[in-house]
């Protein structure tokens, strides 16, 4: 059953792909072991095709939320300047989640 599955959304992205793409972006039709590549390709790049994958965002976005709720102010500033060493932060960083900084710096604008 499983593989008549994977045969059949292969055989849709195969006609999809040929479809759209070519006339789109101009790039050339593909065979049925092609988009049956391509599918193996979005799964290692995105994971499980999307089969269950807003219970799994639903839960693991719980958790974090549980732990943020549970940070201090001070752990909050901590991790955000962290993840702002790697790059992370913008447009929604440091002045997205700290309001108190934010209402300083209002306060100051006035």
């Amino acid at each position: 059953m499983g593989i008549a599955a994977l045969a059949a959304v292969s055989v849709a992205v195969m006609l999809l792909w040929n479809w759209l793409i070519p006339g789109i972006f101009g790039f050339v039709t593909i065979n049925f072991w092609q988009a049956l590549g391509l599918l193996v390709l979005s799964r290692i790049l995105f994971g499980r095709f999307g089969w269950g994958g807003r219970r799994m965002m639903h839960e693991r976005g719980n958790h974090i939320r549980e732990k943020w709720m549970n940070m201090t102010p001070e752990q909050r500033k901590e991790f955000i300047n962290k993840r702002r060493k790697f790059g992370f932060g913008h447009p929604f960083g440091a002045e997205h989640f700290d309001r108190e900084g934010q209402a300083q710096h209002n306060d100051g604008d006035k």
